[in-house]
This record gives structure tokens, sequence and C-alpha cells, in this order.
């Protein structure tokens, strides 16, 4: 095999492979015998007795066809090896070619790992609010369990208010057509929860159990539900139940109903303070995360292979398409365009991928690795995380398009967890009290 590189680009090279004839004859030859042994057939000659001449003229087209594809496979690789380039992405295959001396060609454009020195990575400094819990904290959780185990009762003799329950039958038109995904029965509304957007919570308010209605609903354009953003929706409504709850009173008993550990509600309110503590440390975790990633790509310029940027902006919207599509949508009726999406992706795309290749260098540089404890302990928390057995995740995890991606994701958690070590978190005031300071420190001048 001789192989030749052109420099395209400092990050895009030619790779052109020569293979001689005693590769590739065999491997025509093994081609023809398959398709007589699959039954190729001529008019006029026997199964497996066609001669090889017919034989060319009659399949010489597909067999090249299936033989250069399988030789750019076998040898692609090897390739890479020989000229010691770091491919990021697939070839692109620009030509292939059976030359008369029976040797074969091909050319294949590929993209490399661009070539960068490692910025300040260790020592890093990033601030973070204080982890503390407010009484106003603590207030709103025991509210929010309270509303959770209140008994619910079905009312007819008002209409729908802040609190309730509200069981609907709803369709929904556009211009005087039904929209397809917006039709629900016995759909449950929970008012004042905020689990729906504004909009359609207000539809409901004051109606009552019963009640056959038409609203019309105008949602703004930022509107989380991107299948109605912007749009006049009218919906027909079918009131079908109306529940109260009735809250409990917050005495040791409510505590006790909770939890049966519990003996008062000093001990209700202690839980809750621990359980937000450990809450928000998880979350300046990942806030951590973010700042230093922030502040390694802001110390990083290097030029990024376009071919793999386009790769990950289509897995992009892919990924929001496969959302769409759970929910029964399509771009197309989300009202969205591909190549809006992908301009729209852009940043968020070379974001990611600027911010691997820093990463994964680091960890070359810190020689981290990823050991079978690292992988067991990934194993394990899935399985918690969706309530199944370790090896049911594993034999999940088995095909190679499951395991690279989990393999990759807990690679960059590892790095991630030693730049945090490596980090010094300064803990600051959180934003609401260094307003309330100072405010107060203006009333006192």
């Amino acid at each position: 095999m001789e192989v030749a590189v052109e420099d395209l680009s400092s990050l895009r090279k030619s790779l052109k492979v020569n293979l001689p004839k005693d590769v590739v004859a065999p491997q025509i030859k093994a081609a023809y015998q398959k398709l007589r042994n699959g039954g190729a057939s001529l008019k006029g000659f026997r199964k497996g007795k066609i001669p090889q001449n017919l034989m060319e003229k009659t399949y010489g087209e597909q067999v090249k066809a299936e033989v250069a594809d399988k030789i750019i496979k076998d040898t692609y690789f090897d390739a890479l090896e020989e000229t010691k380039l770091d491919a990021v992405v697939h070839p692109d295959i620009k030509k292939y070619e059976f030359n008369d001396d029976g040797s074969f060609v091909f050319e294949a454009e590929v993209e490399i790992k661009p070539e960068f020195e490692l910025a300040k990575y260790k020592g890093l400094e990033v601030e973070h609010p204080e982890i503390t819990v407010s009484d106003e904290e603590i207030e709103k959780s025991i509210e929010m369990t309270r509303k959770e185990i209140a008994p619910l009762k079905s009312v007819e003799d008002r209409g729908a208010s802040e609190g309730d329950l509200v069981i609907i039958d709803f369709r929904g038109f556009e211009g005087g057509e039904p929209v397809k995904h917006l039709a629900k029965d016995k759909y449950s509304i929970d008012l004042g929860s905020g689990r729906d957007v504004k909009e359609f919570e207000d539809m409901v308010i004051g109606l009552k159990v019963g009640e056959e209605v038409s609203r019309e609903v105008t949602f703004p354009p930022n509107s989380p539900n991107t299948a109605v953003a912007g749009k006049t929706i009218e919906f027909k409504i079918n009131v079908k139940d109306v529940k109260e709850r009735i809250m409990p009173d917050l005495d040791d008993e409510f505590a006790k109903d909770v939890d049966e550990t519990f003996n008062s509600m000093d001990d209700l309110k202690t839980a809750i303070t621990e359980k937000i503590k450990a809450e928000k440390t998880k979350t300046m975790e990942g806030d951590v995360n973010d700042k230093i990633m922030l502040q390694l790509l802001e110390s990083h310029e290097f030029e990024l292979p376009a071919r793999l940027v386009a790769f990950e902006i289509n897995e992009l919207v892919n990924e929001l398409e496969g959302n769409l599509k759970r929910q029964g949508m399509s771009l197309e009726t989300a009202g969205l365009k591909h190549e809006d999406l992908a301009a729209q992706y852009k940043d968020t795309a070379e974001r990611r991928i600027k911010g691997d290749f820093i990463i994964k260098k680091i960890a070359s540089q810190e020689e981290i690795k990823l050991e079978e404890a690292d992988i067991n302990a990934g194993y394990e928390r899935i399985a918690q995380q969706y309530n199944m057995t370790v090896p049911d995740v594993k034999s999940y995890f088995q095909g190679r398009n499951n395991l690279m991606p989990f393999m990759n994701e807990l690679l960059n958690e590892k790095i991630l967890k030693f730049l945090r070590e490596e980090t010094k978190v300064v803990f600051v005031e959180p934003e609401a009290e260094k307003k309330a300071d100072a405010v107060a420190a203006e009333g006192e001048e």
C-alpha cells in the first residue's frame, strides 16, 4: 500500500491510497465467486457455469462498486495510522479508480484535530454564591409538600380558581382547522403550579364542571411551546371536573404525615434545609463546571474542523426533531426550518467541539483515563436512575453506538472533576443579599 498526503489547509488533508494488484485481484475474484454462489444467472447458462467474460460484462460495475467500498473500508484506517493523521470525522471519498495494471487507487479528504498549546488550566478561580437556605425557601418547600399530600375534593358550586386541579377535554383549532397535537381528553391543569403556560391556565379560570366553552388564546412569540408560539389558537373545552385541595394544618401531625420518622415541624424543617443544601451543592458543581469551561474557551484560540462543526449542528437539529416527534410534532408543524436552526445552533456546536478538544488534551497531558471502577460506577448510576439492574444496563450498552457516547460522557465527567479539584471556588454573597445590603447602606447615608 502506497499512501501520499497533500495539505489542503491546516486541518484538511487529501489522502491518496494506492493498492497493488496482488491485494485487489483476490477481492475481485471473491466478489465474483460470491455472485456465483448466490445464484447469478444468465439465459442459456446453468447457474454457476457462466463464463468469466460474460460475468464481467453483466456484473462488472456492480462488483467494482462493492469491491471498492470494501477495500476503502479495510484500508482507510491503516492509511491514517501510516500517515499519523488524527482524523476527526468520516472521510469524504472524492474518487476511486481501478487501473489497467490491476491496481486500485482512491482519494479521500480528511479533517484532523487542531494543534494548539494548552493555556492555564490549573489554579483557576471562579466565584459562586454562598450556599445558604432562607426561611422563605423552607416555607415554599413546606407549602409544596402540603399541597402534594392535601386530599382532593370535587366542587360544583363555583368556578375553578388558583390551587384547584381542573380536568378537561380540549381541542385546538388554528384558522378553523383542527391541530392534531392540540387535542387531549381528561387533561389535568394544576392552576397556579406553572406546569402549563400561563395563557393555557388562564383560559379555564372561572369555569365550572360541565361547562363547554370556546376560548381564543394568543400565545406570545417567546412561548416555551414552539408549536403555538406567536399563534392565535381557538380551544374548545369541556370541563369534566374541578377539584379543590383540603389543605392540612401546619402542625406536628402534618410533619409525621410527611415522614413517620419526624416528631415535629422542627424535624421537618431541618430535613428540608439539608435537602435544599444538597440540591444547591449539586447545582454548584454544574455551575462551577460551566465557569471553568467558559474560562478555558476564552483562553484558547484555534481553528475548528468545518465538517465536524456541521456534523455537530446536524446532531443538535436531530435531537430537537426527536424531542418534537415524541410530542407528536415535526419541524414543519412547529414552524421551524432546518436552515434557520443550523444557523441558530452554530455557536453552540462550536463551543461544544472546542471545549471537547481542550479537555481531551488536558486528559492526555494529565494521563486521565477511565478505569474499570469509573465504568462500573456509571453503570450503577444509570441503574438507579432508571430503576434497572446493572446487568440490564450493561446489556443495553453492549452495542458500540450506545457504548462510545456513554464512555465519552464518563471520561468528560472525570476530567471536569479533576479541573474542579484544581480550581479555587470563591464564595460570594448571593445577589439578592448584595442588593438588600446596598439598599440598606444607602438608607443609612
